[in-house]
């Protein structure tokens, strides 16, 4: 299958656009520097730019370009986080409606916090709606919906509603573990809040099988089985990692002083159900925490 990505130079668009070759797929992908290889493509849907040659063929379309929720949200920047989304994917499906493009399938990235950044023993799954509107939640639901906008161009839309991917190349667990390998692990506020996660791997091929699964449609949450508190998941990495875990948690007001409203998605969490994926014949590679700490520390 032809098949067209965006973020595709990523964590995520790396280690997706690999697998899908090995699978026998052509991959092309869209970039925001102008490339001589013959596979990357050069757009800018804020001037409304886009080499049209990139459309030739293709059947999928993989949408995973945004900017990272990791920096401090100013205004100004909570306004680039939605428009690198949502303004892409508008912009995608204009050209797709100009050029007469039809799909086998729309694939678009969210993420867990599409229910709300916020606290609770409930395990969430893919028919609860926002339970805690909040920035996250908006950010996701205007991505969710820009993907639907595709119905009249693609046969399928699938949602992949993602929690934090687990990778040695980078990514969030990259700065948990400098925080471990100096033995200052420790839980973060209350350190109750639970900690989805998924292993970049597993997530990958949830991605995967969005595209070779006909019978995929909706939304899926990509967590994997085992969800931790935030103090298990430090536990557990200290333990892995062969360092001290520190028992004295790092206070919520530090966190609100050093990040800002960001620092909710680290001081608020509820449990995702992978209930949905599982039932689709997905099986996680890596389901429980220590197997995910032991492929990831290896040398």
């Amino acid at each position: 299958m032809k098949i067209l990505i965006t973020g595709g130079t990523g964590l995520v668009g790396t280690a997706l656009s690999s697998k899908l070759r090995e699978r026998g797929h052509d991959v092309k992908i869209l970039v925001r520097k102008k490339s001589e290889k013959p596979n990357e493509f050069f757009w800018n849907y804020s001037e409304k730019t886009i080499d049209e040659k990139a459309f030739e063929g293709i059947e999928s379309i993989i949408h995973l370009a945004g900017a990272s929720i990791g920096k401090r949200w100013t205004e100004s920047y909570k306004k680039e986080v939605i428009a690198s989304r949502i303004d892409s994917a508008n912009f995608l499906r204009e050209k797709c409606l100009e050029l007469g493009v039809k799909l086998k399938s729309f694939i678009s990235a969210s993420g867990v916090n599409y229910y709300g950044t916020f606290t609770s023993n409930q395990i969430l799954n893919e028919k609860d709606g926002i339970l805690h509107h909040d920035f996250l939640s908006e950010v996701c639901e205007k991505w969710e919906n820009a993907a639907l906008e595709f119905q009249n161009i693609a046969e399928r839309i699938v949602v992949v509603r993602t929690s934090p991917a687990l990778s040695k190349n980078g990514g969030s667990f990259e700065q948990l573990k400098k925080i471990s390998d100096f033995n200052l692990a420790s839980g973060i506020g209350s350190g109750k809040q639970w900690f989805n996660w998924i292993h970049l791997d597993d997530l990958a091929n949830i991605y995967v099988k969005s595209v070779e699964d006909l019978s995929m449609n909706g939304s899926y949450n990509a967590v994997a089985d085992d969800v931790p508190t935030n103090e298990e998941f430090m536990k557990k990495l200290a333990k892995s990692n062969g360092k001290i875990f520190l028992p004295i948690n790092v206070p919520a007001f530090v966190m609100k002083t050093v990040l800002g409203e960001m620092s909710e998605m680290i001081l608020e969490g509820t449990r995702a159900s992978n209930e949905k994926i599982k039932l689709q014949g997905f099986d996680f590679q890596y389901s429980e925490l220590e197997s995910a700490l032991e492929n990831l520390l290896k040398n």
